[in-house]
């Protein structure tokens, strides 16, 4: 490797790390993982995945846009149950390859109708409800 290329990737770290540009590092798949909490209680209310796109759109609209990794395809949080997630605040990591998105939900985030999609605690060999 040269020193240039070195110096460049050297510098490209840093820029990620310490700078004011968003430079989103997708893996090779062409996502990145994101972490949804409630902005009020700082409930962790799912885990999904967002491509360019699906980031995109999230900036662009103020509602929770990701990728169905099942599907192969781009969805908006609620836009079958109606229960979207409001973008108040979105945080990225110090590589820029995770996401935490505070939102607002207008209703429950789980598909299963709960609230959060984490309602349940391994205990020992099972698993039991969470309590809230």
């Amino acid at each position: 490797m040269s020193n240039v290329s070195r110096r460049s990737d050297v510098t490209q770290k840093h820029a990620i790390e310490h700078g004011d540009e968003l430079l989103p590092k997708f893996d090779d798949r062409g996502l990145l993982t994101a972490v949804v909490t409630d902005s009020d209680s700082g409930e962790v209310l799912m885990v999904a995945f967002m491509n360019a796109e699906a980031l995109a759109k999230t900036r662009e609209t103020g509602h929770a846009h990701f990728w169905s990794r099942s599907r192969q395809t781009l969805w908006m949080k609620g836009e079958s149950s109606g229960n979207v997630l409001e973008v108040q605040e979105m945080l990225v990591d110090c590589d820029q390859d995770a996401f935490v998105l505070k939102v607002r939900p207008t209703g429950p985030t789980c598909h299963t109708g709960a609230r959060s999609c984490f309602y349940r605690r391994v205990e020992g060999a099972g698993l039991t409800p969470a309590s809230r």
